[in-house]
């Protein structure tokens, strides 16, 4: 008898809310009407988020890279290492956000 393989459920949630969140502020504008609507200069600060987003957007390649790994190898460790990544990406792009202001 052979037993497949169940990804945990918690870190594999966790990833996949935490980079819905991450996309949506990133391609859906959250990001920017979050912290830039009331700004006088929205422009500037459009500019100043988005080197924010390219920071985290090379740590959300890091974590999608995790989920993959951790899902085709079947290594529960990386989808941990996943949602720590997931949460260092959004956490940088919050900070951007709020230091863009």
């Amino acid at each position: 008898m052979t037993r497949t393989w169940v990804p945990p459920a918690i870190p594999t949630v966790a990833s996949l809310l935490l980079a819905a969140l991450w996309g949506l502020s990133v391609f859906g504008g959250w990001g920017t009407e979050a912290f830039c609507s009331g700004a006088e200069s929205s422009p500037a600060c459009a500019d100043r988020i988005a080197s924010a987003i390219l920071l985290s957007a090379v740590i959300a390649l890091l974590a999608a890279a995790s989920t993959a790994a951790g899902w085709l190898t079947h290594r529960s460790a990386l989808l941990e290492v996943a949602v720590g990544a997931w949460v260092l990406a959004v956490g940088v792009l919050f900070v951007g956000g709020v230091v863009a202001q």
